[in-house]
């Protein structure tokens, strides 16, 4: 039997699920063996969170709350990472940061 893991998460980045997210979040899921999928609602469609043109064309707003899951090695790990980085939004204020 496979690991699986499931989580909702609410985004709160004010321009939403844009290119530099969309390219942390992918990068972030392709570090993990898991596949992982996300949906903009509880019965899908659910795409793969791997795949950077998929994850962009979803286009998700600030509030919208993604659906992450997981299946296989890592699935658990891989579905909280995912979850801290939208909580963080992304990391984008310490990215700004540091730029400026």
């Amino acid at each position: 039997m496979s690991a699986s893991a499931e989580a909702t998460v609410l985004i709160t980045h004010e321009v939403g699920l844009h290119a530099r997210p969309s390219v942390k979040f992918t990068k972030l899921a392709k570090s993990f063996a898991a596949e992982v999928e996300v949906a903009l609602a509880a019965n899908g469609p659910w795409f793969d969170a791997k795949s950077i043109v998929k994850v962009m064309a979803a286009k998700a707003p600030k509030g919208t709350v993604l659906h992450i899951r997981a299946r296989g090695d890592g699935a658990g790990e891989a579905v909280g990472a995912l979850v801290d980085l939208v909580q963080r939004d992304f990391d984008e204020d310490r990215d700004h940061a540091r730029s400026a």
